[in-house]
């Protein structure tokens, strides 16, 4: 599972770095004027009997418009920059401490029962809960009544004996419409999002149940 780390970490540690590469390079901005006064100085200062060659003035004003160019890009790009920490901030501002359900088939447990949904389509009947350890043993399966919109698994196996803690399970739903099977679902967990992050362009949240997903697998619940 990977680590998510907090938007508002980030946006400081962002702002910090930002901070700290400004003190300690030119800014592009200096460098162009630098260029332009160089440039202009030249102009101005060169022998009349022997004036600047035509081919190499022409590649300075070559690198005059290159620099041009690049101090614009980079002002847009800041500008973009920005508006996706503007974003962030704003998404993050509007999930943390959210109640989500988050669909994953691997779940950890830490003693907590365990809260989800079912998202089965309309001809099921039927859904069979199935739970297996790492290594792929089930350790306990039960019938789910289709019209509750809420179940819970605590911890208990086959066996007896409590789960242990501090592990991650694999929950399959099985769906079945009288006999004819369906498919394989995955849970709907019932948690709360604690942060939300950027990991390589790709928005994600974490939540208590230790869960990490994208967005696109979260769904915020009515807490009315």
């Amino acid at each position: 599972m990977s680590t998510v780390t907090s938007a508002t970490n980030t946006q400081t540690n962002t702002t910090a770095q930002q901070q700290t590469a400004q003190l300690s390079q030119p800014q592009m901005g200096e460098e162009f004027d630098n260029f332009l006064k160089l440039l202009t100085a030249q102009l101005r200062n060169q022998d009349p009997l022997s004036p600047l060659d035509s081919t190499q003035f022409v590649e300075q004003l070559a690198t005059f418009s290159s620099l041009e160019q690049q101090v614009r890009g980079n002002a847009s790009l800041e500008s973009m920059a920005s508006m996706i920490g503007d974003i962030h901030a704003m998404f993050a501002s509007e999930w943390i401490g959210k109640s989500v359900t988050v669909e994953s088939s691997w779940v950890p447990y830490s003693g907590q029962s365990v809260d989800f949904m079912v998202n089965a389509p309309d001809a099921a009947d039927k859904a069979i809960l199935n739970i297996k350890d790492s290594a792929g043993e089930t350790i306990w399966t039960k019938a789910l009544d289709l019209s509750d919109e809420t179940h819970s698994w605590n911890g208990q196996t086959l066996s007896g004996v409590e789960a242990q803690t501090d592990q991650i399970f694999e929950f399959g739903i099985d769906l079945y419409s009288g006999t004819n099977f369906l498919g394989t679902a995955a849970p709907q967990v019932k948690t709360t999002v604690t942060n939300v992050a950027n990991e390589n362009g790709t928005m994600r949240v974490g939540t208590s149940s230790n869960l990490s997903a994208s967005v696109d697998k979260v769904s915020k619940i009515d807490d009315e």
